[in-house]
């Protein structure tokens, strides 16, 4: 880059924080200028959950209870970079992903030596906005599905409070893991290359009495490095300092896994060493009209051009239609149906696993998200072509819950 280019893009930056510290509601409503705006639509981010499959789906072969949750503390601490800093890599910088449309739809799998783990993402909510998701390994008897929405503020930097959870089932112990989700803010407005640093804590509690506590810090003004984290497994009940395990390093880059007691290494893990599994996904052309890369497909062609009045044509457009539907199902007394998703009264996994968190127990939110949202298999099961392809594999191990 340049040194005018960097100098231009550090003044659209400043231009930018005025406009974000000045305006009054929810931030991520706003339209993003577009040197900041992605091509890619918030329901992919769901994808980033398990470019590792064989990571994924290792608990299920893991007999040993405290093992097999270090396990999965160790996968949810390998997806972090995936899902807050891969982006950084390829773009380079942060960008402002799209805003999901209700319906819009982003399905796909991985194939390798996992065999194949599948995934469906629906925007559920559109206000609030809410995305649920479902990642399946059936081979291994492995599932994951949550849902999440974000509440966006501004003060001294854009800060992200993530809403929602995920639970991930292995049907061989027939156990869960519920995982809170960590806040983050954005770093290096300023300098004009934004990036994604978590911030406070998150927690994991396993249904087979362990609780895991994930500490989130960042490089700060005066010391520490960017991206750093220390986690603690410790019996259900304990506190860390009965850990069993503790786990520090860089989320984005590699951690090590050791023993408190003796000090010794226990396990390793070096993104630059992990190989990801490219997410397979229909042609356009295949694709259904609410699935997302064909919906937005002429708005993420006019971004890559840099064309912004076709982006802003484009986007309209769509926005329009949206509009007109939601209109007429007001006007018929109706609601939109989800395509897989269904809103529930209660989620007692959740509520059962958020209990044994004891004092650092979270409310499920579900006036922030617009219910409480689970798979549907039934629905899934019935859904048109080309939606089906896969699903007759679901059976009874992806399901809402009993």
């Amino acid at each position: 880059m340049s040194h005018c280019t960097s100098h231009m893009m550090s003044a659209n930056i400043r231009c930018l924080v005025k406009s974000i510290a000045s305006f009054n509601g929810d931030i991520s409503t706003m339209t993003a200028p577009p040197f900041i705006l992605s091509s890619q639509s918030l329901t992919e981010y769901t994808a980033y959950w398990a470019e590792h499959p064989s990571v994924f789906v290792a608990p299920a072969h893991e007999s040993d209870p405290q093992k097999r949750a270090l396990l999965v503390l160790k996968w949810f601490l390998s997806t972090l970079k995936q899902q807050y800093s891969s982006r950084n890599e390829k773009l380079g910088s942060e960008k402002k992903p799209l805003n999901p449309f209700l319906g819009e739809l982003f399905l796909g799998k991985w194939e390798d030596e996992a065999g194949a783990t599948q995934l469906v993402s629906e925007q559920v909510s559109h206000h609030p906005p809410v995305t649920a998701y479902c990642i399946w390994n059936s081979d291994h008897g492995v599932r994951l599905q949550g849902y999440n929405g974000q509440k966006v503020s501004f003060s001294r930097t854009i800060n992200i409070k993530q809403v929602g959870h995920a639970i991930l089932h292995i049907d061989a112990y027939d156990e869960d893991y519920l995982f809170t989700l960590p806040s983050l803010h954005i770093e290096g407005l300023i300098g004009g290359t934004p990036y994604v640093e978590l911030n406070r804590t998150s927690y994991m509690q396993s249904s087979s009495g362990f609780t895991a506590k994930i500490d989130y810090s960042g490089k700060g003004w005066i010391s520490g490095k960017k991206n750093s984290f220390s986690a603690y497994l410790y019996p259900e009940g304990r506190s860390e300092k009965d850990a069993l395990y503790t786990i520090d390093g860089v989320w984005s880059d590699s951690f090590t896994i050791k023993d408190p007691k003796t000090k010794k290494v226990v396990d390793t893990w070096d993104h630059k060493k992990a190989k990801t599994t490219p997410l397979t996904v229909a042609p356009i052309e295949q694709q259904d009209e609410l699935e997302t890369r064909r919906a937005w497909q002429k708005v993420a062609a006019a971004i890559a051009k840099g064309d912004m009045d076709a982006t802003s044509r484009e986007k309209t457009v769509i926005e329009n239609q949206q509009r007109d539907m939601r209109k007429k199902e007001k006007d018929e007394g109706r609601e939109w149906v989800r395509t897989f998703f269904s809103r529930s009264e209660s989620s007692p996994v959740f509520e059962a696993l958020s209990k044994r968190l004891g004092s650092e127990s979270v409310p499920i939110d579900k006036d922030k998200t617009n219910g409480i949202w689970m798979f549907d298999a039934e629905k899934a099961r019935e859904a048109k072509p080309p939606f089906r392809e896969g699903m007759s594999k679901i059976g009874n191990r992806v399901k809402g819950e009993d």
